[in-house]
């Protein structure tokens, strides 16, 4: 049996690429799996996906609004009563240079890449300190940690996410809350789509090969903490 057997875990931005591969990877593991993103369709339409043995919960919301990330987390005190593990893979991109960006594209960039962050990380670490564990995991991305030209808007969003996490890290230790980010490279999803760039998407690593390593972090001794993680196509690999 799993180690995340009756473990309440939260993904965030279920419905996408990696959100969606990482609950098909939890849903064997025993986990009550709560599902949030912004559209109530197509979250219900993945938890009908899965099998009838899965305990889900699926709540609409979109994380750039603080009330309704506090609505979340309400949703989850009322009907699980804990939260052991929160998934941040929800995320948008942006690649275009620097003076052709412009403020609605900066602030689309910063309210879902970096506040929506906070704003779930900040108030899910307020639930998993009351029982003194948790886990936060968040999918940064390769650019949280390496500039790429056209990347400025994308990349300050990213790089704040990085610095954010390992603030909240060292305040939250204490608690017993661990931290844990991902830096995925070229992952074949969604977020190539509104791209104008060729790219050879047979290159790029699967959702299911990154959700595999998001499980084994969650799976890891509770006395490990994986603290930052890459994974690249061998396409393209950055150190």
């Amino acid at each position: 049996m799993s180690v995340l057997a009756d473990r309440v875990v939260l993904v965030v931005g279920a419905t996408g690429g990696i959100g969606q591969a990482v609950v098909e990877e939890l849903q064997a593991t025993g986990a009550t799996l709560v599902l949030a993103a912004r559209s109530r369709d197509r979250l219900q339409a993945l938890a009908e996906r899965l099998p009838s043995s899965v305990t889900v919960q699926i709540q609409p919301c979109d994380i750039t609004q603080p009330a309704q990330v506090s609505a979340l987390m309400q949703a989850i005190r009322s009907q699980q009563a804990r939260l052991d593990i929160l998934i941040n893979a929800a995320g948008a991109g942006l690649l275009k240079p620097y003076q052709k960006i412009t403020a609605a594209e900066l602030d689309q960039m910063l309210d879902l890449n970096l506040k929506g962050c906070f704003y779930t990380s900040q108030q899910a670490a307020e639930l998993m300190k009351e029982q003194q564990q948790g886990h936060i995991c968040t999918v940064v991305g390769i650019l949280g940690k390496h500039s790429i030209a056209m990347g400025s808007a994308y990349c300050a969003a990213k790089f704040g996410v990085v610095g954010f996490s390992k603030c909240m890290a060292e305040e939250l230790k204490r608690y017993g809350i661990r931290f844990s980010l991902f830096y995925f490279g070229g992952v074949d999803t969604p977020f190539w789509d509104a791209l104008n760039l060729k790219i050879d998407r047979q290159k790029l690593l699967r959702p299911a090969t990154v959700a595999r390593l998001i499980r084994a972090t969650l799976e890891t001794d509770p006395h490990a903490v994986p603290l930052e993680l890459s994974l690249m196509p061998d396409s393209h690999v950055f150190f």
